[in-house]
């Protein structure tokens, strides 16, 4: 008994097998557009045996028009029966769209989850803007997919398949000769800089979670980085990172936190960017590179914080701090003040006290040069940040007087600005330059609290002199008027 059910249904799996090749054969037979390309042995027809499209039962009229079910060359491709020929510009993606824009043929007759909106973005992406020509989009659908041998972008062989997309973006992007015809100002570098980077390497090395370029631009709806809406405007950049970066579970494995955009949306440049809008403050790519993304791969991290924060680097190059970093390699900025989690610099940092920085290494050796040193430049700022505070007070107070300080305010943005440089100069850890500095912001803050105090001296001179002017003035008016009642008393008797 077992036997013969064992033979049953080898039976049954024959006849299935047979049916579907038959089937197939069928729709081979019927489509002799394909058996004519076939026969001529063309590389489009050898490309299409192996395309998605073919899998799933389209022919080549579905594409080009016309009439696959006949052999006579001249009715196959009669115009009257839609035969298109070869699509030519935005024909191409107009032709695509036909079935991949449509519901009721991507999801009732193929049971696609591809998503329909696709010409629609690629319509109002950079790659749908006319090309030089004036006729058409810059980049059809078969620019990327390709045309005849169109796989799935899981197949290793599509050129959108994620180990392959750098190459076939490439293909334009590194082409100088092409970008200069649309944007003379785009690098042509990119994929050369890719490669450079861990994304790129690990991309290399066959990861296919490693981002490459769809990842941050998108792939159909790809904007300019100028555009608000594109996922690399400076404000949107964050995010785009955090897709993977942030994802616990996706980044499991590569040996990184995953914390990062959590600790820069608290940071100063978070701050700056993602709050107050301000396109002048780091995002993720002004650190790290856009395209040869990579943990600051250079001499040593000043040399990136150092490109917005020029006078603080140079500073540090020439302190004597430097070698000491050096020989103990340790990163410069970020030791004392992070990386993604950069806070407002204070001049709580600097000094020998729980809080301040220096005391990390400093702290706990009060007959060193370097603690001394701490302990002067603290001093030596916050006294200057006293003087400013008082001669402020003086100068409202003197304007609440009504007393002309005009002038005493605009010195004050001395002692500010020398208040400024002193925070600066701290990066030279040497308190005999700083010393100099804050002595010029001492001297404005004398001048501005004397001229003050001069103002308001004036000020109580002139209510004093305005007090004993009233006073004689009353007292002559006192006496006038007494004695002219004395006079028409006087008269009155005579």
């Amino acid at each position: 008994m077992a036997v013969v059910r064992h033979r049953f249904l080898h039976f049954v799996l024959w006849v299935i097998v047979t049916s579907v090749s038959s089937l197939a054969s069928l729709a081979l037979a019927q489509d002799q557009c394909r058996t004519c390309h076939e026969g001529l042995g063309d590389t489009p027809s050898a490309l299409f045996k192996k395309d998605i499209h073919a899998e799933m039962g389209l022919s080549c009229a579905d594409c080009h028009g016309g009439n696959p079910k006949t052999e006579d060359m001249e009715e196959a491709m009669n115009k009257a029966a839609g035969y298109i020929g070869v699509p030519k510009g935005d024909g191409i993606s107009e032709v695509c769209a036909k079935c991949h824009s449509s519901a009721s043929i991507m999801v009732k007759k193929f049971n696609s989850v591809l998503p329909r909106n696709q010409a629609e973005l690629l319509s109002a992406s950079v790659h749908g803007k006319l090309s030089t020509t004036g006729r058409e989009a810059i980049v059809p659908c078969t620019k990327c997919h390709g045309a005849h041998g169109i796989v799935t972008k899981t197949n290793p062989a599509s050129p959108v398949n994620a180990l392959n997309l750098p190459k076939t973006c490439a293909k334009c992007h590194s082409a100088a000769g092409y970008m200069r015809t649309y944007n003379p100002a785009l690098p042509i570098d990119q994929l050369d800089k890719y490669r450079t980077s861990v994304h790129g390497k690990r991309n290399a090395s066959g990861d296919i979670k490693a981002a490459e370029c769809a990842n941050c631009h998108g792939s159909h709806g790809i904007l300019s980085a100028k555009d608000v809406r594109s996922s690399v405007y400076p404000t949107n950049i964050p995010a785009t990172c955090a897709a993977c970066h942030s994802n616990a579970e996706y980044m499991r494995g590569y040996g990184i936190p995953s914390d990062q955009l959590e600790k820069f949306t608290k940071s100063v440049h978070g701050i700056s960017l993602l709050e107050k809008k301000d396109l002048g403050a780091p995002a993720c790519n002004d650190c790290h590179g856009n395209h040869g993304a990579t943990p600051p791969g250079v001499e040593s991290i000043s040399k990136v914080c150092g490109t917005c924060h020029a006078l603080n680097a140079d500073l540090f190059s020439k302190s004597p701090h430097k070698k000491a970093f050096d020989q103990r390699k340790l990163p410069e900025c970020e030791s004392c003040h992070g990386h993604h989690d950069i806070l407002v610099a204070t001049d709580e940092l600097l000094g020998v006290s729980a809080n301040a920085v220096c005391s990390w290494c400093h702290g706990k050796k009060p007959e060193s040069k370097a603690y001394l040193a701490a302990k002067r430049m603290r001093e030596a700022i916050d006294s200057l940040g006293n003087s400013e505070r008082a001669a402020t007070m003086l100068v409202q107070e003197a304007e609440r007087m009504g007393t002309e300080i005009g002038e005493a305010k605009f010195k004050l943005r001395e002692v500010r600005q020398a208040r400024l440089e002193s925070r600066t100069m701290v990066h030279s850890f040497d308190d005999e330059q700083l010393q100099e500095v804050v002595e010029k912001g001492f001297k404005s803050a004398a001048a501005i609290s004397d001229g003050a105090r001069l103002a308001m001296e004036d000020y109580h001179f002139r209510r004093r002199g305005l007090g004993v002017a009233t006073l004689i003035i009353t007292v002559l008016a006192v006496s006038l008027y007494i004695y002219i009642r004395r006079l028409e008393r006087k008269q009155a008797k005579s």
